[in-house]
């Protein structure tokens, strides 16, 4: 993913969970808010109740992978926590997950993903 692509502030991290939207689903919450820029900027959380580093890593990497395949409206800030079960999820179980919360929060145009 393209680092122009990527959350990376703390402060923008913050602005999004106090001020975006919510969306839940059993493996991920989605968090989103329209910013001022022309893409769509996204963030992953993970916290060590997931796991340990490498399975904190591995939820990291597919939830990138989906985000960067799946065609996404663009001017957004998505902000993607996993729960504790996104750990045993397959990478098709949480490419489900997000297209779920994408089309829920009305972000995709309901396009399949890309694969």
């Amino acid at each position: 993913m393209q680092q122009e692509r990527r959350l990376r502030r703390k402060a923008e991290f913050a602005l999004i969970q106090r001020e975006g939207r919510r969306w839940s689903h059993p493996l991920l919450i989605l968090r989103a808010l329209p910013n001022d820029c022309q893409t769509t900027r996204f963030g992953f959380v993970v916290s060590r109740r997931v796991g340990k580093a490498v399975v904190r890593n591995r939820v990291k990497r597919r939830l990138r992978e989906i985000a960067r395949c799946h065609p996404i409206d663009e001017g957004w800030d998505v902000l993607f926590i996993a729960k504790n079960k996104a750990a045993a999820a397959s990478f098709a179980d949480l490419r489900q997950a997000v297209q779920s919360l994408l089309r829920r929060g009305r972000l995709c145009d309901g396009r399949p993903s890309l694969e």
